[in-house]
C-alpha cells in the first residue's frame, strides 16, 4: 500500500513503524473473512481492510471524525486478521498507534469519558477493585439486569499455595483483577507446578501488567504499570543471571492477555534506554502456563493414569492463538491428560470478551458471546475451559455447564476433585 504520511507523523518512530506495516498490506481481503465484527455487521470499515484504510486517512493527515472512532473502537483487536494475513501486516501495532492520534484528535461524549475514566482507575489497581467487587456481589439481586449479568458470584476458594522446596522456580503474575475474581487460578497453577517438581511464587508489588490502560489509550500511564512491575520482578530476575539462590528461570502467565502484553514489552519498550534491556529479558523469559506444563508432560502422564475421562471444550483466547501465536498446546496437555475434548467450530473466533471490550461495546460483545457458547456447546461437554479469566468470566454469564480455567481443572484431576465445591459457572 503506497503512503504518504504526514508531516506531523513522518519521521517520527511511530510514523516510521506505521509506514511499514501500511506498505506491507496489499488490499487482498483475506482478512475479512475471519474478522468477528465484519462477519456481524457486514461493513467494510467494519473489517481490518476497511479500518486500515480509514487509518491510513490519519496518518495522511485527513481530518479525523467521530465515524473513524467509532470504527476503529468496534475492533476487538483480537489479531484473527494477523494469522490470516499473507503479508504479515501487524495490524495490533498499527492500532495501537493510531487510535492514540485519534483520541487526541475527537473528544468523546462526557458518558464515554467517565465510563472509560472508572475502567482505568479502577481496574487495574486490586486494592479498589476487589472491595468495589464485593460490594457489587451485595447489591446484585437489586441491579437491573444488563449490569448484574456483569457481576460474578462468590469466587472459589484458591485452597493450598504449596510453599517453595524445588530448585527449580518460576514467577507468577497475579494480575489486576484475577486474584478477586478467580483465586483460584495462580493457587491450583502452583499446585500443578509443585507436582512437577517447579516451585511458583509471586513477587510483592507486582500489579497490572498495563495492558487495560494501554489499550484503552491511556499509554503512558499503561508504560508506567509495565515499568512498575519490571521494577517489582527485577530482583528475582538479576539474581537468577547471578546464579544466586532465590533467582528464578521463568515468569509463567496464567492469563494469556496479560502473556500477550508482556511479551510485547522487547518492543514496547526499544526506545528506553533505562528499561530496555530489563524489558527484553523479561519478554524473553515469558511463558503460557501450558507452555510450562506441557514441556513436563512425560512426568504429567503418569500422575492422572487411570482416572476417568470427562468431557470438555476449550476455547483458546485471541490473546493465546492470535497474539502469541501458541496453538494445539494447550490441547495437547489436556488431551494427555485424560480429558476428552470435544471439537468446537469457529475456534479462532472471538468470544467477545476482548478486554474490556464486553463493557464498552455489549451488544456486539453479547452476540459474539452466544455464538460462541453456541460453538463450545455443539460436542455437550461437561466443562468449558479456557486460560484468560477475561473469556472465562464472559462465557460463564449464559454458560449452561461450568466455565473455569484449565489449570485448575487439571489440578483438579489431580488431587481426584470433581469442582463441584467450586460453584463456578
Amino acid at each position: 500500500m503506497q503512503t504518504q504520511l504526514a508531516d506531523f507523523i513522518r519521521d517520527t518512530p511511530e510514523g516510521r513503524e506505521a509506514d511499514a506495516i501500511l506498505r506491507k498490506c496489499v488490499h487482498c481481503g483475506f482478512c475479512t473473512a475471519t474478522c468477528p465484527t465484519y462477519q456481524l455487521l457486514g461493513d467494510e470499515l467494519d473489517g481490518p481492510r476497511g479500518r486500515i484504510y480509514l487509518m491510513k486517512n490519519v496518518l495522511e493527515g485527513e481530518r479525523v471524525s467521530e465515524r473513524t472512532q467509532l470504527h476503529l473502537d468496534r475492533c476487538l483487536t483480537c489479531r484473527s486478521c494477523e494469522t490470516t494475513c499473507p503479508s504479515g501486516v501487524e495490524y495490533g501495532r498499527l492500532l495501537d498507534i493510531v487510535r492514540n492520534l485519534v483520541e487526541q484528535r475527537v473528544e468523546r461524549p462526557w458518558w464515554q469519558r467517565a465510563q472509560r475514566a472508572a475502567l482505568t482507575n479502577v481496574l487495574p489497581r486490586a486494592s479498589l477493585f476487589s472491595p468495589l467487587l464485593g460490594l457489587g456481589r451485595i447489591a446484585k439481586p437489586y441491579l437491573p439486569n444488563a449490569i448484574a449479568g456483569k457481576v460474578p458470584g462468590s469466587p472459589p476458594d484458591g485452597g493450598r499455595w504449596p510453599a517453595p522446596r524445588h530448585a527449580r522456580r518460576m514467577i507468577a503474575l497475579a494480575g489486576c483483577v484475577q486474584p478477586a475474581l478467580a483465586p483460584d487460578i495462580n493457587a491450583a497453577a502452583a499446585r500443578v507446578l509443585d507436582r512437577l517438581g517447579i516451585s511458583l511464587i509471586e513477587t510483592r508489588g507486582a500489579g497490572c501488567c498495563g495492558a487495560l490502560r494501554y489499550h484503552l489509550n491511556q499509554q503512558r500511564e499503561g508504560l508506567e504499570d509495565m515499568r512498575r512491575l519490571i521494577d517489582a520482578w527485577w530482583p528475582p530476575i538479576e539474581a537468577a543471571g547471578k546464579d544466586a539462590a532465590g533467582g528464578v528461570e521463568a515468569i509463567v502467565m496464567t492469563g494469556s492477555g496479560c502473556g500477550a502484553m508482556v511479551r510485547d514489552y522487547a518492543h514496547l519498550f526499544e526506545r528506553d534506554p533505562r528499561y530496555r534491556e530489563k524489558a527484553a529479558r523479561i519478554s524473553a523469559m515469558t511463558r503460557d502456563i501450558c507452555e510450562v506444563v506441557d514441556a513436563q508432560i512425560d512426568t504429567l502422564r503418569p500422575l492422572v493414569a487411570n482416572t476417568p475421562a470427562r468431557r470438555v471444550a476449550f476455547h483458546p483466547p485471541c490473546t493465546l492463538q492470535h497474539a502469541q501465536k501458541i496453538r494445539g498446546v494447550t490441547e495437547r496437555v489436556l488431551a494427555a491428560a485424560g480429558f476428552e475434548l470435544t471439537p468446537v467450530p469457529d475456534a479462532h473466533l472471538c468470544c467477545g470478551s476482548a478486554g474490556t471490550y464486553s463493557i464498552l461495546q455489549p451488544e456486539l460483545a453479547g452476540q459474539l458471546k452466544r455464538n460462541k457458547l453456541a460453538a463450545l456447546g455443539s460436542g455437550m461437554p461437561e466443562m468449558i475451559l479456557s486460560s484468560n479469566i477475561g473469556c472465562q468470566s464472559h462465557l460463564a454469564d449464559g454458560a449452561q455447564v461450568r466455565v473455569t480455567h484449565w489449570i485448575v481443572a487439571l489440578d483438579e484431576r489431580l488431587t481426584g476433585q470433581t469442582g463441584a465445591m467450586n460453584g463456578v459457572r
